[in-house]
């Protein structure tokens, strides 16, 4: 006769579980983005878009091991999709949300549910649109705190915590801006003014009160802020007068602790830094103001402070706020102090830094020029093909398939017409990357391609990101979609394998799904190509991405239905 049986799990280990399973939770949100009418620095009304009529847009708040699902409506005219920075997507490549990467974009008036889960991740992230140059106003937070809450945290408990999102924000609409650039062959116009929360602050000639966010504080406390760097184009400084900092995150990832008075934060980054309330009761300014890497010139950018106020409880909440010094538009030397002294907490049975590589890459990243294409019908006025701005990396200018997106493709193995797997290790030539001579005509011209580097299951990949002098040396925040990585070394100049690698930290580099890599020098990054699918890497400034600064890695299935490419929702947007 049949005997019926169950498992008998170790009591300790079932109540691990229970209590796991009890303590995971489904987060569930509706974006319906959609036209909102908001006027800012004393001007008219205008129609942006944006996410349940905020800017920014909702807060998403989880803790490690809970699904987050989101019910994206698209109520604009304009398509769509959101990508979850920072979140590795193991199992659900389809929600990443690059727009013809790993989806194809939502239309006016259609849907979409992004479901994923946050596991192995605390620390703060952010979302934003991947299509055009709407992220300007479709952003917001991500926050994943620990399973077992404040307490839980590595450093003590802070008294409070404050969402700080740095932001651009254009006079116009932003769409229109990309088409015409697009058109041009030129990049958009720089930003207006930068926001802190949706807000310019008090110096913009502008007196409406609400153009001004406040954060409230007690005297001597610690308040952890969760700073992100939301612009389109602009690193950032920033500052809190008469306060300093103590770093212990960054793209959620603790951090040792590294005291400063300034973050350096470029555009896609994360900081958790603790702040100690323990000035005088008053009012002081938070500011944030751009840091200009180009050389020996980047385009025009706003040499303007965007504020908010922190203001101490009992203080008379009238007297004016004290403004902190910021450093020189161009002080790189405190940027890359900054961004080389942070180092990884160590915690036990957290990833480490893979000792073994696979694949080595050496991939130049910089400007360049190309051929104005037939529907840039503004750069082409003349009947022939004159060059124009272009991007590119390893000489690869990047442009995205327009019928299915990539992710698509490779599920169905179905990559013909659509991308093809050549994107090389090396450069096409070996030159003085970073010499004033190199800039030739020769040297800066590119053509446009789809290419991907195809990586096997597991693989341990190593890259040197170089930065080129081509048209201007400048510091390029490259991301990586799907994984984090180990940033080992970064420096100036052309890299040196004979120099760096003795330099590099193997013990506890930072982690990072973006590194800003020095102006006119490089960076060195370690990653395990452990999460199947097509992952996009590119420049997080919006206006070298779509010039082509970008690739995408292809990861191969691993051995099993858990580590292998699941099958698309049901529904995952047509194009």
């Amino acid at each position: 006769m049949a005997r019926s049986w169950s498992p008998v799990l170790p009591c300790g280990l079932l109540a691990f579980l229970l209590a796991y399973v009890a303590q995971a939770a489904v987060v569930e949100h509706t974006f319906n983005v959609g036209n909102l009418s908001i006027s800012q620095l004393c001007r008219p009304a205008m129609i942006i878009t944006a996410v349940n009529g905020q800017l920014p847009g909702p807060t998403i708040e989880a803790r490690e091991g809970d699904t987050v699902v989101v019910h994206l409506v698209n109520e604009s005219p304009y398509d769509m999709t959101i990508h979850w920075h920072g979140i590795f997507q193991r199992g659900t490549p389809w929600a990443d949300g690059p727009a013809m990467v790993t989806q194809c974009p939502v239309k006016p008036g259609g849907n979409y549910t992004y479901r994923f889960n946050v596991t192995d991740q605390e620390g703060t992230l952010w979302w934003h649109a991947h299509i055009s140059l709407l992220r300007a106003t479709v952003y917001g937070a991500l926050v994943i705190r620990p399973r077992g809450g404040a307490e839980a945290y590595p450093f003590p408990k802070p008294h409070g915590e404050e969402t700080v999102l740095l932001g651009e924000w254009w006079n116009a609409n932003v769409e229109d801006l990309d088409r015409m650039a697009f058109r041009t062959g030129n990049t958009p116009p720089n930003a207006d003014a930068y926001t802190i929360n949706g807000k310019p602050g008090d110096f913009y000639n502008c007196p409406n009160a609400n153009q001004t966010y406040r954060f409230q504080v007690q005297r001597n406390e610690t308040y952890l802020l969760r700073i992100i760097n939301a612009a389109l184009n602009t690193p950032m400084f920033f500052k809190v007068a008469n306060h300093s900092f103590t770093v212990v995150g960054a793209d959620a990832v603790y951090t040792t602790p590294y005291e400063t008075d300034v973050v350096v934060i470029a555009p896609g980054q994360t900081v958790d830094a603790l702040m100690d309330t323990g000035a005088p009761v008053g009012r002081y300014y938070m500011a944030t103001s751009p840091y200009d890497s180009a050389i020996p010139q980047g385009p025009p950018f706003s040499r303007t402070t965007g504020t908010a106020v922190v203001e101490y409880v009992g203080s008379a909440g009238e007297e004016t706020p004290q403004l902190p010094s910021r450093p020189d538009y161009n002080d790189t030397n405190t940027a890359f102090r900054f961004f080389s002294n942070l180092t990884a907490l160590v915690l036990p049975g957290k990833p480490t830094v893979p000792l073994s590589v696979d694949t080595r890459m050496f991939v130049t990243i910089g400007l360049g020029n190309s051929d104005c294409q037939p529907a840039q019908l503004l750069c082409n006025t003349s009947g022939t093909r004159q060059p124009i701005f272009s991007s590119s990396m390893n000489n690869a200018s990047f442009v995205l398939p327009d019928s299915v997106s990539m992710l698509q493709a490779h599920y169905a193995n179905a990559s013909a017409g659509v991308y093809t797997r050549d994107f090389p290790d090396q450069p096409p030539v070996i030159f003085d990357y970073t010499a004033d001579a190199s800039d030739t005509a020769t040297l800066k011209y590119t053509t446009k391609s789809t290419k991907v580097k195809t990586l096997r299951y597991n693989e341990t990949v190593e890259m040197v990101l170089q930065n080129t002098r081509l048209i201007a040396k400048e510091s390029h925040p490259m991301h990586l979609h799907g994984f984090n990585f180990f940033v080992l070394a970064q420096g100036f100049g052309n890299y040196d394998p004979a120099t760096a690698t003795p330099q590099f930290n193997l013990v506890n580099p930072q982690e990072r799904n973006t590194v800003a890599v020095p102006t006119g020098g490089w960076a060195v990054i370690r990653f395990v190509a452990n999460n199947p699918g097509m992952w996009f890497m590119h420049c997080h400034f919006d206006a070298h991405l779509d010039l082509g600064l970008g690739m995408v890695f292809e990861v191969q299935d691993g051995p099993t239905l858990e580590t292998s490419v699941p099958p698309p929702p049901f529904d995952l947007p047509q194009c």
